[in-house]
């Protein structure tokens, strides 16, 4: 071997030396501090776009015709959905309990996204009622109702 080869050789083997004592440094620093090193900041955009939330995609609308009601009588609650296909079963929800109760009135989604839902309240009281599709994914914000 020439004396240039061995001193490449030398110089290689210095290099990797380095190299192993200072990545074995850095995790000895990280086991004495507990402080883990930079991370190195990535820029450019994701290469997975982020995923919709639900509210993005679909929303519905709610009013009712009365806002206050004799037992007996009845309330119309009309609306208007979006991201909702047409047929889609919405459901009548009332607070109870500090809890949403889906109650037995249905409605079915029209093909130019509006609805109509008829109940008949039994009991006197604040009704606090939104529609909701019947999987629950989507609702609207609630309106209330006195009941006399």
């Amino acid at each position: 071997m020439s004396s240039t080869q061995s001193r490449s050789a030398r110089a290689l083997a210095a290099g990797a030396l380095s190299a192993a004592m200072l990545s074995t440094g850095t995790a000895g620093a990280v086991a004495a501090t507990g402080t883990p090193p930079p991370k190195p900041i990535i820029t450019g955009t994701p290469s997975v776009k982020p995923s919709r939330t639900p509210t993005a995609m679909g929303s519905i609308t709610v009013s009712a015709n009365r806002k206050a009601v004799k037992v007996g009588n009845a309330v119309v609650f009309t609306g208007r959905v979006r991201g909702i296909k047409a047929g889609s079963t919405l459901v009548l929800q009332h607070l109870h309990n500090g809890k949403w109760t889906t109650l037995r009135t249905t409605a079915a989604v029209n093909k130019n996204g509006t609805y109509t839902i008829k109940r008949t309240f039994t009991k006197k009281g604040t009704e606090q009622v939104r529609v909701a599709t019947k999987s629950g994914t989507f609702h609207s914000s609630p309106v209330t109702v006195q009941v006399s």
